[in-house]
C-alpha cells in the first residue's frame, strides 16, 4: 500500500509531517492550526488516513491535509 501526502511524497511509519490547513477536531473544542508539526505518524489500513498524537490526543488525520518534512 502506497500512502502519499498532499504533495505526492510517500509517507511511512514514524515520519514527521506538518498541517497545511486549519482543522477542527470532531468531539473536541480544539482547532489544529496550519503549520502544526506532527511527529511519529502511524499508517492505518486506509491509505487516505494516518493515526497520530497531537497535544496528548490520539487522532486520525487525512493525508490530503499533511505535508512531509
Amino acid at each position: 500500500m502506497d500512502v502519499k501526502d498532499s504533495n505526492g511524497n510517500t509517507l511511512a511509519d514514524g515520519d514527521t509531517v506538518t498541517l497545511i490547513k486549519d482543522l477542527k477536531v470532531k468531539g473536541a473544542s480544539t482547532t489544529l492550526k496550519r503549520g502544526t508539526t506532527v511527529k511519529k505518524i502511524r499508517l492505518t489500513d486506509d491509505p487516505d488516513e494516518v493515526d497520530c498524537k497531537v497535544g496528548g490526543m490520539s487522532i486520525v488525520l487525512r493525508t490530503e491535509f499533511l505535508k512531509k518534512i
